[in-house]
């Protein structure tokens, strides 16, 4: 793979708005070159026999079943709360702003 050259980096810059200095676009280009090597690297390792995977280790699903279960209904809910409307906690306003009707 060849390197990445200054203007194709000035070029990623401009794209991304990145006020880069001339002295950065030499540093850029040979980071960026590095990891252009590093992933050509990974996608010679590739193999069609071997499937993409996500993580390293296999993954389990460590929830519970989704199981319904009793549980309280509008009024026992309610009954604690200072005030109740219409099935649901009443609470006081905060801010100061006109209700839409």
């Amino acid at each position: 793979m060849a390197a990445i050259s200054r203007e194709e980096v000035a070029h990623l810059a401009r794209l991304s708005r990145l006020a880069v200095t001339e002295e950065e676009l030499d540093v850029f280009a040979g980071q960026l070159d590095v990891i252009l090597q590093s992933v050509a690297k990974v996608g010679e390792v590739a193999a069609a026999d071997i499937p993409p995977t996500s993580h390293s280790v296999p993954l389990t699903n460590v929830l519970r079943e989704d199981v319904v279960t009793p549980c309280l209904t509008p009024q026992e809910a309610l009954s604690g709360a200072p005030d109740a409307e219409e099935q649901r906690f009443r609470v006081p306003r905060i801010l100061d702003e006109d209700v839409a009707s």
